[in-house]
Parts: C-alpha cells; structure tokens; sequence
C-alpha cells in the first residue's frame, strides 16, 4: 500500500509538472505554429488572454463562435459579461465583444451569479439563444436565465428565468446532436443527479426531460461518436479540480453505462474541470476535443484552457496527457507535437 501511494504521489507530481512546463515554457499559445498549448496564455487578436471561461462553442457556416465568463480585469461591479469570439482553425480568435447584463428582473444585482453561458442558433426564428446559469450570491435561486439576440455577438436580452420543470439548475451544458436537435444538460442537487432536457423549436424553454442520471457532478458535456452518446463531468468540489467521469449509451435516454474516471483518477483531470466536448468532423477524419477550464480562484482573470484530443470509441474516452498540439479543421485530424 506504501509503494502504491509513492507510486501515485510521483505520478501526479510528475503530470503537474508537465502542464507546468508546457505552459510556462511557452508562456502562450503559439499562434505563428498554429499549435494549441494546454494551460498557456492563449492570446486573442489583439494580444489580450481569452475571456471565455466556463464556455461553449457553436459553429454557423466555416466560422467558430466561443462563448463563456468574461472575468477580465475591466469589469464593473453590479454587470455581468459574457466574452465572444470567432476562429475559422480554432487556434486564432478574434475577439468580437464582452457582452454585458445587469441583474434580471426580481434578481438582486447584489452579488448576482451568470455563469456558464451556451449560446444556439435557432434557424428558424434566425435568433441567437443564450442560456446559462442565474443565481444570487448565496447560490440559492438555482435557476437558467435566456437571452435572446439577433445578433451574434451583442444585443441580448434576458426574456425569461426559471428552474427547467421545477428543478433545481446549476452548472449547465449544451449538446446539439447531429439531426441539429438542441438539449439542455443541468445539474440539480436535491436530486442528487442531473438531467439532458430537449429545447423547445424555438429553443426559448425546456420540452422535455429525456434523462436523468444519478450521479453527483456537474460541468457536463455530451458528444456523438460512431453511434454512442458520451457524457462527461465533475465531481462537486467548487473551484478545486477533481477526477471527470464520463460515460456512453446507444440513446440518450440510456440506459448510460457505469461512469470511470476519464483519467489517471490521481491527476484530477490534470488540474481542469469539464465544460464541452467539441466534435470537429472534416472531410476524411473526426476529432473529438475536450474542452476544459483550468481556474483560478483569486486571479480569475488568468484562469486559462486545457484542450485536448481525446482517445474515443466502443464506449471508452480517454484525456491523454497534456501536450501542445495541431488540429487542422478542413480535415478533421489532429497532431500531437512532441
């Protein structure tokens, strides 16, 4: 048992030391290589570290829209904002706006909480529908708030918020399976498990609730792969990274296989927390990316991102280790770089 615990403390000493290294040699994400560095600084157009914590990323036409927390240095105190971007390669973002809300109606501005925001297209209605997480600073109104734009980058308003079919909705994801079927992912404690909800065809509110599934953890992110659904998330630790499980079923509906850890339990996921599973499908390969944040607590504005491919298929997913890599969008494949 001794030998067990050396053998696991150097293991995790070892795989911080390489997220350390990789992102302190580097510094940023080398732009000029097209090569993405898990952990680094990852600069945008205009040389300032993405503001897009806790995000999501929806593709319209060859273009990439990354939406998450803005927590930059240039905030005001009673607004909150969301940080957007645009990429055609995924490595190269230009920054586009910081979003910004006050307080909804009945929702004190003091303290209030907008977190994880995922932002779907509606073809039908050509609108932009925002959701995320609404809470006041006690964490106990537990609710999804939507805005509604119809522009891409600006212009939302919160139309409504409330707990999807009386539940309890913390930490929240977005899936968007590949018939364009929109489904809301929200963690709720009293249930002690979380749920995958459709939309409805304005994706204005919650239709139904196909799943829920009995395990604690939250960040979690849904990808379609060769024909099995796979779910990933974290356990509830708050800011403090944790081992991600993940899990696979035939339906959405399940029944969901029994969830593993999706890493070396000991790396807690190398230091990051689960937000999306990004499939990037090209003319001859698919890659599936984790999407992952790294926080920071008390310097939120230097959290920073860990991407990267996974190793997917007959119902296992696996994160490699951390290692600075190249995706190449048209094709659909991935490079590791040594």
């Amino acid at each position: 048992m001794l030998k067990e615990n050396i053998f696991n403390l150097l293991l995790l000493t070892i795989t911080i030391s390489l997220v350390s290294c990789y992102s302190t040699k580097t510094n940023k994400t080398n732009l000029s290589t097209n090569i993405i560095t898990p952990g680094a600084v990852w600069p945008d157009d205009d040389g300032n570290h993405i503001q897009a914590h806790g995000g999501g990323i929806i593709k319209v036409a060859d273009t990439w829209y990354w939406f998450g927390e803005y927590r930059g240095k240039d905030v005001e105190k009673d607004y909150r904002y969301v940080g957007c971007y645009s990429s055609t390669d995924l490595v190269h973002w230009k920054f586009l706006n910081k979003i910004k809300f006050s307080a909804p109606d009945g929702v004190s501005p003091d303290g209030w909480i907008l977190e994880r925001p995922k932002v779907f297209y509606n073809e039908k209605s050509k609108k932009y529908v925002m959701y995320f997480h609404l809470d006041d600073k006690n964490y106990k109104l537990a609710e999804v708030g939507v805005a509604v734009s119809d522009k891409i980058d600006k212009g939302y308003q919160i139309v409504k918020h409330f707990r999807p079919f009386r539940n309890e909705s913390r930490d929240i994801g977005q899936f968007i399976d590949d018939d364009g079927t929109a489904y809301l992912i929200y963690e709720s404690r009293p249930t002690k498990g979380f749920f995958i909800a459709s939309l409805t065809d304005d994706h204005l509110d919650v239709k139904e609730n196909l799943s829920f599934i009995k395990e604690r953890i939250e960040g979690g992110a849904i990808v379609f792969y060769e024909g099995l659904y796979y779910i990933i998330g974290s356990h509830l630790t708050g800011w403090n990274p944790n081992p991600n499980l993940y899990s696979s079923s035939k339906s959405l509906r399940g029944p969901w296989a029994v969830f593993k850890n999706v890493a070396p339990p000991e790396t807690n996921t190398y230091s990051s927390q689960s937000t999306m599973l990004l499939k990037v499908k090209g003319r001859k390969n698919t890659t599936v990316l984790y999407l992952g944040d790294m926080w920071k607590p008390n310097e939120q504005w230097d959290s920073r991102y860990l991407w990267m491919p996974m190793e997917i298929g007959e119902g296992n997913l696996r994160l490699p280790p951390p290692r600075p890599f190249k995706i190449d969008v048209k094709d659909g494949a991935s490079q590791i770089i040594d």
